[in-house]
């Protein structure tokens, strides 16, 4: 067996490792006031198979990272999957400083959505392209991530403290917003399903277009084409024609994706409230009657604290240096650096609002939760749909 099947089999094992975990925490918190001890026990054991998972998937890093001979951040599967990696590191660090086990109940089900989300992409080692080869590859990017999943455990809080506080069955506009997040959740899950749908379909379509730069490039679609690249000309018989032509900035293939991710989620979301007959708050809530929200409000603001310098850090001081070494300017508003520096600028607010005016509860988890989709779409949108130089990732 080779280092990169090695490599591979040991994320498989996280991945059920996370399933696991949070199936153990979740029956360790849905317990009858009569079975504490048996409840204790579902949770510890959760919490170790959470942390078999862990080290299961720093193997793989680890693997994965000797085989390439770099560090295996350089491409959407690699990043997601180390992002997923990081977070549940940071909840694991958490869980053992407040004792809080609930958080995995969030954590650990976010994780395996990013591990979900990046197979999705292409997993194959490839060499590096020239901008990203260099040490600073490892020191930006791992240190960005790092700082990112510790800021993701602030909307981790965050969320848990809204499920406990927002009532299910009251319309609000805070039950809308709630509801509304967790509809993005199943939005991944469309991504997911269509991506493996039009897989085992084998759909391709190639197209010409123009890129940014006015040269003619091909590209193939693995999905039906809403969206058509810039001058496009279809060369496949027998498939969908796009039905608009985007602008060179944007990447039409991937806006495709985003759209099609959308339709299959929207369509899993309505099937699921017409088979429950509740909002996805209203089957959350009963799970978070026991959380202190005084604590898990805590939580997420010492998160944030540590989180954002550390971010700062590898998202900021370090792409810059990077920047300087690799195209001759610390900064030049690409799209990337444009996001990171609104993500910085959001949980710097974050800061001042908690500590001069006193933000503090709902307000302080609903910020965690804007911050958190600010680095989503970042990872996402930014990444995948518009052109920049970061469009390699």
């Amino acid at each position: 067996m080779s280092l990169i099947d090695i490599s591979g089999n040991l994320l498989f094992i996280a991945f059920f490792a996370y399933i696991l975990g949070t199936v153990f925490i979740a029956g360790s918190i849905k317990r009858n006031d009569g079975a504490a001890s048996r409840a204790e026990k579902w949770g510890k054991i959760g919490i170790v198979v959470a942390i078999i998972g862990f080290i299961a998937q720093l193997g793989y890093f680890i693997t994965r990272w000797i085989y390439a001979g770099h560090a295996p951040v350089s491409n959407m599967f690699e990043f997601t999957t180390a992002f997923g990696m990081f977070l549940v590191g940071a909840f694991i660090l958490i869980y053992f400083i407040y004792r809080v086990k609930i958080l995995g109940l969030v954590a650990l089900p976010i994780a395996i959505l990013f591990i979900s989300y990046a197979t999705m992409f292409p997993t194959e080692v490839t060499p590096l392209v020239p901008s990203l080869q260099s040490h600073w590859l490892t020191i930006h990017v791992i240190t960005a991530a790092i700082g990112q999943s510790i800021l993701a455990i602030s909307a981790v809080a965050g969320l848990i403290y809204l499920l406990k506080e927002v009532d299910p069955k009251t319309p609000s506009k805070e039950r809308f917003w709630l509801e509304a997040i967790l509809y993005c959740c199943v939005v991944i899950i469309g991504f997911i399903v269509v991506t493996i749908t039009f897989r085992s379909m084998g759909y391709e379509a190639e197209f010409t277009y123009i890129d940014k730069t006015g040269k003619e490039a091909d590209i193939v679609y693995n999905m039906p084409a809403i969206f058509g690249m810039n001058e496009y000309d279809l060369k496949t018989d027998g498939v969908m024609e796009p039905l608009i032509e985007m602008p060179a900035l944007i990447n039409a293939k991937k806006l495709t994706t985003v759209t099609w991710s959308f339709i299959a989620g929207t369509i899993i979301y309505l099937l699921y409230r017409l088979i429950a007959r509740k909002r996805i708050c209203e089957l959350l809530h009963p799970l978070v009657k026991r959380v202190n929200i005084n604590l898990v409000d805590e939580i997420g603001y010492r998160s944030v604290l540590i989180g954002f310098p550390v971010f700062s850090l590898g998202a900021l001081v370090f792409a810059m240096i990077w920047a300087q070494i690799a195209w001759g300017r610390f900064w030049g508003w690409d799209p990337k650096e444009v996001w990171a520096l609104i993500t910085w600028l959001f949980y710097a607010a974050y800061l001042h609002l908690r500590l001069s005016k006193g933000w503090e509860g709902r307000k302080s988890a609903w910020l965690a939760l804007i911050g958190f989709a600010i680095i989503i779409f970042n990872l996402v949108f930014v990444n995948l749909v518009i052109a920049g130089l970061h469009s390699y990732a």
